[in-house]
């Protein structure tokens, strides 16, 4: 201890003479600068024959020799003899001038050619004029020659723009020069102790007034500590690298001497990556397990969405070398499955003989924009068939693909020569795109000016003759097409027309086009047959001599009702903008709603009895009973939630889940009590229609919906088939043990054992069948049957696990779990939500609603694939050595073994 206090009190002395000795060095240099201009002031008056004023110039503090070319400067002196004071003003005003000779040519990076100028007696700006190419060609060097011409050439011609310039550079040499007359020898003496005091001063007292000082002084001096600028970062790839992969790069760690740095956690290091608003996880591993590599910390990450990466890396606070980096990642190769046209949902009307353009978005597997190949035509192809499937080679091969870089898109430009109707199917290297299916109906340009004319039409009544073949006996009727739905109507007494089906308008309803006659385009001389069905009620067979003008108003109207393009942004900016349209058509005066807490749906229910379309339009001004509340929106928003809460609320019974699980979603009530009228549901519907019309405004109109729909429910609401897969969200222990089952089984061999009806059959809490309830119309002897994924968040995932284990290892191992959660995708999070829980779908709550909470278990082996037990929600992970291997492990599992079970 006491030799280690006189080590520590020897570097002590030693580092106070250092820099001690330092201050005095620089001190001295300084001063000395100051001595030589003292100089070259004597050397001026000696010149100039006025030596006899030196001691006159120190006693008035004129020092420098901009101070001697200064008049106001001159002015402080004693009056002189007449002929003194004439030559030393005439001596002043040459020095200014060639002061600002030297300044000028500093300004041009030409002060080292002054002397060989003043050997052409050049010494103002005014010489420069008269200096001649030719003469000075030969003075200065030829690498300087460019540079001196161009100054030259740049000097103003005017006489005042001249004089403005020599003013300004005579203000830069004063200015230069100014903080040296300030300095002397007794000042620079009292700085220097000064200085060497505070010094002596801080490294006395640093124990005792900041021992929470990283380093010491001594290592200040000797660079013997971390220093985040010299700290440098490795890349483990090449820009630009495609995206998917799981990258690394290295941090190399040094002191501020260029010694390696052992990094450690209590050196802060960290590492923020960032693309946009969205955050990357990164695992960073200190040290790498050797002695040699002390110094260097290894990052890893995952990128799936392509674009510039913002990574800034710092220790302590402080950014490393060069920090922050950006790094560009690309998309992938072009997935067919994932590109799509960019096309409305129903059939394309085209008209004959005009080319149109289509646009194709290539993605690659993570939804990328992706770069198609130079030339589309090689990877991208269409082929179109008539209707009777036969392949039409021709006009396949007519359609050109031209890649567009700055939209990121393929065109592709088709022109059909003939009127008909065409399935056309896009591909790429074979394989179907995601929406690449789709009817063509190809009008001539009489046609497709009629179909303008009837759309253009005020009363949006079309209607069309045609020739009914099933259901029923055939005979002659009529089809009406408006906005709203499709009529097909009677004739009685061969005049009157009496109603006979009617679909909605929407995109439920199919118009399938069959085949008659053998035309090559799809259509016959006197027309074609068409197949309109819904999948509710039994579909109608037409035969319509003008079934291609019916079919195209109808794809026309279809659009205006549904919005264009078939994607979620464009309908809701179309939902909104007919919302907006609306509610120009009505005022938003304020309508009064008195209504009372304790009773809220019945008393809601009688406060709107008789409202009419245009009251429901209008602002509501929302007051309780027995309550002073001044509705300004937050009155009348706690009601609409407070109404849309009770009304989906499963223990009313109004709307019910298809089981008591806590995520389960509602539906209408098929058995519901005496007291809920049909009047209800549709109380019901208005609130949630109330609800989107305010919303379309924005702002404080904006209300939600408090209500979890299944999809099922949902679609025939917006008018969609139900499919077999929207189960799998709406009720998923029939979708596992009944559905799921069936889509996996060869029911050909299986059905006898299966005895599988279009029945539904109703059990009590005791397990008893009370109730057999046919599907369809004689179901009970008809064999057969006929996924939505939430997005869970990474974040709330990780708040409300329940983490068990302990252990370095353990722990390193949990944090490359939620890194690598963190940079899934949200298929990939689903597809992980489902091996473990064996459901994609969370309750409302997310996971804070999860019974059980989510586990994370280690397992008793190492490299193998996770295991869960979705009875407990608990996910099992075995021992890796590296990130790679877990990620590569958690896909692995969740793709190719996420359904199924097995015993451990």
């Amino acid at each position: 201890m006491i030799s280690r206090n006189l080590f520590s009190c020897s570097n002590f002395f030693i580092t106070m003479l250092v820099v001690f000795s330092i201050t005095i060095l620089a001190s001295f240099v300084l001063c000395q600068i100051i001595v030589d201009e003292s100089v070259l002031v004597d050397d001026w008056l000696d010149q100039n024959e006025l030596g006899e004023y030196k001691q006159l110039f120190r006693e008035h503090g004129i020092s420098t020799l901009s101070g001697c070319g200064t008049p106001d400067q001159l002015d402080r002196l004693p009056e002189l003899p007449a002929a003194e004071e004439k030559r030393l003003r005439r001596a002043a005003q040459v020095l200014q001038q060639r002061l600002v000779l030297r300044q000028w040519l500093s300004t041009h990076k030409l002060q080292h050619v002054y002397t060989k100028l003043l050997s052409l007696d050049v010494t103002s700006l005014e010489d420069v004029y008269w200096l001649e190419d030719t003469t000075a060609r030969h003075v200065l060097d030829p690498k300087d020659f460019g540079s001196w011409s161009a100054a030259r050439h740049s000097l103003p011609t005017g006489k005042e723009a001249l004089q403005t310039l020599k003013m300004e550079l005579w203000s830069t040499v004063v200015k230069n020069s100014k903080h040296q007359d300030a300095w002397t020898w007794g000042g620079m003496l009292i700085v220097s102790v000064s200085v060497c005091g505070l010094v002596t001063l801080a490294a006395m007292t640093q124990p005792s007034l900041a021992p929470e000082a990283k380093h010491s002084l001594l290592q200040y001096v000797t660079g013997k500590y971390l220093h985040p600028p010299s700290c440098r970062v490795e890349w483990g790839w090449e820009e630009p690298q495609v995206v998917g992969e799981t990258m690394c790069f290295t941090v190399l760690c040094y002191q501020r001497n260029g010694q390696p740095y052992p990094i450690c956690d209590t050196d802060e290091l960290a590492v923020s990556i960032s693309h946009g608003t969205r955050k990357v996880q990164a695992v960073i591993e200190l040290g790498c397990g050797d002695p040699a590599q002390a110094n260097v910390a290894r990052v890893q990450f995952t990128v799936r969405t392509a674009g510039v990466y913002l990574i800034s890396v710092t220790i302590g606070g402080a950014g490393v070398c060069d920090s922050p980096y950006r790094k560009w990642f690309v998309a992938g190769r072009v997935e067919a499955r994932r590109s799509r046209v960019r096309r409305p949902l129903a059939a394309l009307v085209w008209t004959a003989r005009s080319p149109r353009a289509l646009h194709i978005h290539p993605r690659d597997r993570y939804d990328n924009p992706a770069p198609a190949p130079p030339q589309p035509h090689a990877g991208f192809s269409i082929k179109i068939n008539t209707l009777t499937g036969e392949l039409d080679e021709k006009l396949s091969s007519s359609a050109v693909f031209q890649y567009d870089s700055v939209n990121q898109r393929v065109t592709m430009t088709l022109c059909f020569p003939n009127a008909g109707v065409y399935k056309a199917a896009i591909y790429y290297e074979d394989v179907l795109l995601h929406n690449g299916q789709f009817d063509c109906i190809v009008l001539t340009p009489s046609d497709a000016a009629t179909v303008q004319r009837n759309l253009s039409s005020r009363r949006h009544n079309i209607t069309f003759e045609a020739r009914l073949l099933s259901p029923g006996r055939p005979r002659r009727v009529l089809c009406c097409l408006n906005p709203k739905q499709l009529i097909v109507k009677d004739y009685m007494f061969k005049f009157i027309p009496k109603r006979i089906t009617s679909f909605r308008l929407c995109p439920s309803t199919k118009l399938i086009m069959e085949p008659a006659g053998g035309a090559a385009g799809g259509a016959a001389e006197g027309g074609g047959e068409v197949c309109v069905e819904d999948g509710v009620q039994e579909a109608v067979r037409l035969q319509c001599a003008q079934r291609d003008l019916l079919a195209a108003c109808f794809t026309h109207l279809l659009l205006d009702n549904c919005g264009g393009e078939d994607s979620f942004k464009n309908k809701q900016e179309f939902f909104y903008s007919e919302m907006r349209k609306a509610h120009s058509k009505h005022p938003h005066d304020k309508l009064s709603l008195r209504v009372t807490r304790a009773d809220l749906i019945r008393s809601s229910l009688k406060a709107t009895k008789h409202f009419t379309v245009a009251d429901w339009c209008k602002n509501f001004d929302v007051s309780f009973q027995g309550e002073q509340g001044v509705d300004w929106g937050g009155v009348r928003r706690e009601w609409f939630t407070q109404v849309c809460a009770q009304l989906f609320d499963a223990r009313r019974a109004l709307f019910v889940p298809f089981s008591d699980a806590p995520a389960a979603l509602v539906h209408p009530n098929p058995a519901r009590p005496p007291h809920l009228k049909l009047k209800h549901f549709e109380f019901a519907g208005k609130m949630v229609g109330k609800c989107l019309y305010e919303s379309a405004l924005g702002g404080s109109y904006r209300q939600l919906v408090r209500a979890r729909l299944t999809r099922s429910f949902r679609a025939q609401l917006i008018g969609l088939r139900v499919h077999y897969k929207y189960f799998e969200q709406d009720d998923p222990e029939l979708y596992l043990s009944k559905i799921k089952y069936i889509l996996e089984t060869d029911l050909d061999a299986a059905e006898p054992e299966l005895e599988l009806y279009f029945v539904e059959e109703e059990y009590d809490g005791a397990g008893q069948l009370v109730n057999t309830c046919e599907l369809v119309p004689d179901g009970a002897r008809t064999r057969l049957l006929v996924c939505g994924t939430g997005e869970a968040c990474a974040a709330d995932w990780r708040a409300h696990a329940l983490v068990c284990g302990a252990g370095r290892d353990w722990e390193r191992l949990v944090g490359w779990f939620w890194a690598a959660l963190s940079n899934f995708s949200t298929e990939e999070r689903a597809r992980l939500l489902q091996f473990t829980t064996g459901c994609s779908q969370l309750p409302p709550g997310g996971f804070q609603e999860l019974n059980p909470r989510f586990q994370l278990s280690p397992a008793p082996t190492s490299g193998a694939l996770p295991t869960a037990h979705t009875c407990f929600n608990q996910l099992c992970l075995p021992h890796y050595d590296s990130y790679e291997q877990l990620v590569r492990a958690l896909l692995w599992a969740i793709n190719e073994g996420g359904e199924g079970f097995g015993m451990i």
